[in-house]
């Protein structure tokens, strides 16, 4: 029998460079929240056991009225998350079922994740423990102060950090059992295995798993979502897709 996964799905971000009249959470791809066009590469996989999407204070009232029922139905949890990305990460990791053996956190705001990148990165955690996706970069890359250029930063070896980053939840529970002090400056959940000695796994990626972070990201999220196969979802039932 293969590996059970949970998923924590974060969209507690303060969303703050997509602009302060909309969230980016609600904002649609393809005619559908960009969280749930994420949300649907994982609830019917026979190797999830378990799908939480982490929401923001703010933000957890509108889901459960608007969206809850149908979250239910999906079988989707919803928890509320922290202040801090690695807070919503924890708050998430604390409902984790002990039928999973691994845990995927995969970010709300990347919705144009590939099945085969999934099933790449979920099969090397199963095996070495922790494995992230990661896009090697191509462009030039300069180092910029106060509007100048600095340096032209070395790119050989160099990789974007995406999600899902998957680890064994025995590891995962006791790296975050045992955070370091200074949290402001962690961005993602490899580093927290990082700076606790473990070795992660990087399963090369490409950039069309983009993440939405500002509202032009969403033309090109249309696009790669449009080229892509729909994921088979749960049938909605009585629901209307208008209710989404």
């Amino acid at each position: 029998m293969g590996q059970k996964v949970a998923v924590i799905i974060p969209a507690a971000g303060k969303a703050e460079r997509f602009g302060a009249n909309e969230n980016k959470t609600f904002a649609k791809v393809g005619g559908r929240p960009v969280f749930l066009r994420t949300v649907e590469h994982f609830i019917n996989r026979e190797d999830v056991c378990q799908t939480i999407l982490v929401v923001s204070q703010s933000d957890i009232g509108q889901m459960k009225t608007k969206y809850g029922p149908n979250l239910g139905f999906l079988g989707v949890m919803l928890v509320e998350g922290g202040d801090r990305r690695v807070d919503s990460v924890q708050k998430g990791l604390e409902k984790v079922s002990e039928e999973a053996d691994l845990v995927a956190v995969h970010d709300a705001a990347r919705p144009c994740v590939s099945l085969a990148m999934i099933d790449a990165v979920f099969s090397e955690a199963g095996k070495t423990g922790a494995a992230i996706l990661g896009a090697p970069v191509t462009g030039t890359l300069k180092r910029v102060v106060d509007g100048v250029i600095d340096g032209t930063v070395e790119r050989e070896r160099v990789y974007e950090a995406q999600t899902p980053q998957v680890f064994k939840r025995d590891l995962m529970v006791e790296v975050f059992a045992n955070l370091p002090d200074d949290l402001d400056a962690i961005t993602d959940d490899a580093q927290l295995f990082e700076l606790a000695g473990h070795k992660v796994s990087v399963v090369a990626s490409d950039r069309t798993n983009l993440k939405i972070t500002t509202k032009g990201d969403l033309t090109l999220a249309n696009a790669i979502i449009k080229a892509r196969p729909v994921p088979k979802v749960k049938s909605f039932g009585a629901f209307e897709e208008a209710e989404w």
